[in-house]
């Protein structure tokens, strides 16, 4: 009876233990304590690719948390994850989606930051989603028609390339626009070598008369400073003797000089009409009189 009962007990032992490993198995898969030693803090998304509860939640690689709970509200993803104690945030962390391995499982990579401001957990934050493997594939399923389409005109432009290419005119075209090249190729290398001669004379001529030029700028540097410094005072002068003609003409326009007052007074040029008139009439009467009888002169002359 004593062994019976010592057997059970042990079984009982046994089954006991065997539901604690289980229970803290399920825990450990499951992020699941019964100690309350987390930081819960809530990131928004618009876009997370597959993401679910229970994923993992890594730092700089290493786990250090579980994805709690994933809830849809109108375009955005609220993502609120579950964190060590132990994990330190700053204020820059940030949070992204990325695989978890390459059979396409899904975390939230952490990065924690270099602020001296710590995290505030209480806050909805901004999380990023990186396109991987699996979304980069779907966007290729989704742009399948248009790669086909581009294919199909990628085809026909590189036949027309094929066929502008192979056309025996146009190759003719070419090799006589090669052919006429080289021609005159061999024409100007012919033509400097028959003139080379005469070209380094050219050069050489250059060449000298740049130096003599310049020794000649050099040795009358001083004249030709002179001669730029008369030329400069003869226009100042010139300048000043258009200056003073402008300003007579100014002055006799607005008769503020005697010419001009002579010039413009339409009362002189009357009476200098009349004058010129009575002249006139006055000489053609000396004429007429000189023709007739000559011109009768009553003087009387006092001898004192």
């Amino acid at each position: 009876m004593k062994d019976q009962r010592k057997t059970e007990i042990k079984v009982g032992i046994i089954v006991i233990i065997a539901i604690l490993i289980f229970l803290w198995i399920l825990g450990w898969a499951k992020n699941f304590s019964l100690v309350s030693n987390e930081k819960l803090t809530t990131l928004v998304f618009k876009n997370v690719a597959g993401l679910e509860a229970g994923d993992n939640v890594t730092v700089n690689g290493v786990r250090e948390g579980y994805v709690k709970e994933i809830s849809v509200k109108g375009d955005d993803v609220f993502v609120t994850i579950s964190l060590n104690k132990e994990v330190m945030l700053k204020k820059d962390a940030s949070f992204s989606v990325a695989m978890l391995d390459v059979m396409g499982g899904k975390k939230i990579e952490v990065r924690p930051g270099t602020s001296n401001e710590n995290f505030e957990y209480d806050k909805i934050h901004q999380g990023s989603f990186y396109a991987d493997i699996p979304y980069v594939m779907s966007m290729v399923g989704n742009m399948q028609g248009d790669i086909s389409e581009s294919l199909k005109d990628i085809k026909v432009t590189l036949k027309s390339l094929n066929n502008y290419l192979t056309d025996e005119q146009l190759n003719k075209n070419i090799k006589s626009a090669v052919a006429n090249f080289n021609k005159a190729t061999e024409k100007l290398d012919l033509i400097l070598s028959e003139n080379r001669t005469a070209i380094n004379q050219l050069i050489t001529n250059s060449n000298t008369l740049a130096q003599d030029t310049k020794k000649l700028i050099s040795e009358n540097k001083d004249n030709i400073s002179s001669s730029l410094e008369n030329l400069k005072s003869v226009l100042q002068k010139t300048d000043t003797l258009l200056t003073t003609v402008n300003s007579f003409a100014l002055q006799t326009t607005e008769k503020k000089n005697n010419f001009g007052k002579i010039l413009y007074d339409k009362e002189f040029f009357d009476e200098l009409n009349n004058s010129l008139k009575q002249v006139n009439d006055l000489t053609k009467l000396l004429i007429q009189q000189l023709k007739d009888k000559g011109i009768k002169v009553n003087a009387h002359l006092n001898i004192f």
